[in-house]
């Protein structure tokens, strides 16, 4: 009997230790850099406004935040990356409406689980992509593109951030409800997608304004429309897909900050805290609006329920569209 209490009161004392200490890590923490992986190369719209947010939060957490680019199979090499990784608060990963909604119905084999595998901090911004062709199309509206998809055999080619992107998908979308050929051409990240599409080598391209607005301005590219049910107020003249007679064609996207499942709460509150006032700040606010994004931050929970709710949304749009993940 004696025996037993002493191992009770040893194991016991055991977990009072593992507990005390992961406490102290907690209210330690950051005491080193942290690390966000974003999952496209530099240059896209993910890789700007996480380098914009992180350079804020890192004022509060008072450690620097380093940004890895790490691309491949449409942000699943990132999303591993974190699912494999320590949950410790070091590690973590701006997720988006692709790794964690759009992929779940794209990838047959999937090599983690968005919701289990993953401790959501919080959603970051929204938005909607935009229909761009060069400068030197024809085509001045959605109808007029698609008329001329129509007279051309070969149909038209489109570039995108890579397969089953939102770019990739509301292109497959246009060409089922305009009934007209898009050839898509995947990229390794928008950046370059957008480069080419200013250069001519594509006929088209889905989005977001953060990657190509500079192009825009200078007149190197034409908006026709935004793949959303209202007009944006930062650019009233550009229609939308639904008043261009594509209704179907339309998708919102969103960036959220993501740790490895495990996380201990005491980190996943100082990260919320963070990036949330970082979000809220003034500065950010006046840098992130005028690129036609909402900044939507909230809840560890509310970014969980995004993930969920878009999980259940996007897979009829996903199996819809036709698009498939390279096997």
């Amino acid at each position: 009997m004696m025996r037993r209490r002493t191992a009770l009161v040893l194991a016991l004392w055991g977990l009072a230790v593992v507990a005390s200490s992961g406490l102290a890590r907690a209210e330690d923490y950051p005491s080193r850099p942290i690390t966000i992986i974003v999952p496209f190369p530099p240059g896209g719209s993910s890789d700007i406004v996480m380098r914009l947010v992180s350079q804020k939060a890192s004022e509060s957490l008072k450690q620097p935040i380093i940004i890895e680019n790490r691309s491949g199979a449409a942000g699943n090499v990132a999303a591993i990356a974190i699912k494999n990784a320590t949950p410790d608060g070091y590690l973590l990963m701006m997720g988006h409406t692709g790794t964690h909604a759009i992929n779940p119905s794209l990838y047959a084999d999937l090599k983690f689980d968005p919701v289990k595998d993953f401790q959501p901090i919080t959603a970051l911004i929204s938005f909607n992509n935009i229909l761009v062709v060069p400068a030197a199309s024809p085509a001045k509206s959605v109808a007029e593109l698609v008329a001329l998809a129509k007279s051309r055999p070969e149909g038209l080619s489109y570039g995108s951030q890579g397969i089953g992107t939102g770019g990739h998908l509301l292109g497959e979308l246009l060409a089922k409800h305009a009934a007209i050929k898009l050839v898509h051409v995947p990229y390794r990240g928008i950046a370059p997608a957008v480069t080419d599409t200013v250069a001519a080598r594509m006929d088209m391209l889905f989005s977001s304004y953060v990657s190509m607005g500079g192009h825009v301005e200078a007149g190197r590219l034409r908006m026709l429309a935004i793949a959303n049910t209202e007009r944006h107020p930062r650019i009233p003249d550009v229609p939308t897909m639904v008043e261009a007679g594509y209704p179907d064609v339309q998708m919102q996207q969103w960036f959220g900050l993501f740790a490895p499942a495990g996380t201990p709460s005491p980190i996943v509150a100082k990260l919320n805290a963070a990036f949330v006032n970082a979000l809220n700040s003034a500065e950010i606010k006046d840098k992130m609006l005028p690129q036609v994004v909402f900044v939507i931050p909230g809840t560890p929970q509310d970014l969980g329920a995004m993930v969920t709710r878009d999980i259940a949304r996007l897979g009829p749009v996903v199996r819809d569209s036709g698009a498939r993940a390279p096997e």
